[in-house]
């Protein structure tokens, strides 16, 4: 059981925000952190982890998973993330989908993955409300950091249908989310509509409170994507983003970040066949935001921060690498005043890592939730053991 009040001394400290601190100390009190410095700031009275030869950093954040509605080794009774019989779902919430007692939920803590986006399907051009969560926790509700943290849409293959029902064409795809934020623009003022989950998702969209979480992987559907957001007001973000490369200084000029990725993945379809690990890189290099994705379900959600470790093998700079597994998801999901970085205030969501979480040799030893330890890894059995939950066996 942890005091109401500690310190971790003697890492390798990893505020993501602020420089490193060698030698560094993150003080906890009630959950959150109280202070980040240098071990020999720490009051001699206080309790203490040694965390000497370790690396401490933020739980990393993984912006785009089906985390929890796509259940591992659960086949089709935990496949909840799709309703293909409607085109346009903006009433479907992720959060009631999900199960806590997800196997992969525990595999992203395994990775160092402490929280998440999970987003309905890009079966549909409107898939529904995704919603940010913690990667622990007994019930959904208790799990919720923003919901809805997003609408998630989509254009290019996936939603264009194949049973001859519209739409079966980009143009069709494009035309049913027009659809639907013409009629929701046309209601913003009316009392009555704003009451129902869709038209109060697609409300808060168009005022720019939440964002157009837009899947896209071509160049011109990105372009389509920004046409829309251009005619509507969207607070755009591009999810998966093969091509977005092609669009680069466009994307950097409005301020419109990419959740890159998966990045370990084969060329599964047409829209892959550019696919490329320099991808991060050229976005980076012309000033576009980036956060890195498993997409979890393609690619194990543990394996995250290899996402940005081949990014750095291609050029990209470590510390765009680190910030795009932390602080810039968190500010995609709108959480980035409580996770993401190491800052006094913010929840005490932290990761000891055995060395450099780029290094594939490297791996989360302890995890923390609000202060409290949740995974620790045991070198002797060789697996890593949670803490108590009702769901665990």
């Amino acid at each position: 059981m942890m005091p109401e009040r500690f310190a971790i001394v003697g890492a390798r400290v990893m505020p993501i925000t602020g420089a490193v601190i060698d030698n560094g100390a993150v003080i906890v009190a009630g959950g959150r952190i109280e202070s980040v410095g240098t071990a020999d700031s720490v009051p001699a009275h206080l309790s203490r982890v040694d965390a000497t030869g370790r690396w401490l950093l933020p739980g990393l954040v993984d912006a785009h998973t089906r985390l929890g509605i796509v259940e591992e080794a659960n086949g089709w009774s935990g496949a909840d993330a799709a309703e293909p019989a409607s085109a346009a779902n903006a009433g479907l919430r992720a959060r009631d989908a999900v199960s806590p007692s997800d196997l992969g939920l525990q595999d992203a803590i395994s990775g160092g993955v402490l929280a998440a986006g999970v987003d309905p399907s890009t079966r549909a051009p409107i898939g529904g409300q995704s919603v940010a969560i913690r990667c622990w926790g007994t019930t959904v509700d208790e799990m919720v950091l923003r919901d809805p943290c997003g609408v998630r849409a989509a254009l290019g293959e996936q939603p264009k249908r194949t049973d001859d029902t519209f739409p079966i064409t980009r143009m069709g795809v494009a035309a049913v989310i027009r659809a639907a934020l013409v009629a929701a623009r046309g209601r913003l003022d009316d009392p009555d509509a704003a009451e129902g989950s869709e038209q109060a998702a697609l409300a808060a969209a168009l005022r720019g409170e939440i964002p157009w979480r837009q899947h896209a992987h071509r160049a011109d559907d990105i372009a389509t994507a920004l046409r829309i957001a251009d005619e509507f007001g969207l607070r755009l973000v591009i999810d998966r983003g093969t091509e977005a490369d092609r669009l680069a200084g466009e994307l950097a000029g409005r301020g419109i970040p990419v959740v890159v990725g998966p990045l370990t993945v084969n060329r599964r379809g047409v829209e892959m066949k550019n696919r490329s690990l320099q991808t991060a890189q050229r976005l980076a290099a012309a000033g576009v935001r980036i956060a890195f994705t498993t997409g979890a379900g393609t690619v194990p959600v543990q394996f995250l921060a290899h996402q940005a470790s081949f990014a750095v093998r291609e050029g990209l700079d470590r510390d765009t690498a680190l910030a795009g597994l932390t602080i810039e998801p968190a500010r995609i999901l709108g959480v980035e005043d409580r996770i993401g970085s190491l800052e006094p205030g913010k929840h005490a969501d932290l990761c000891l890592w055995s060395g450099d979480p780029l290094d594939p040799r490297h791996r989360v030893v302890t995890a923390y939730l609000g202060g409290r330890e949740i995974y620790r890894f045991d070198p002797g059995a060789g697996v890593g053991r949670f803490g108590d939950l009702v769901w665990l066996p």
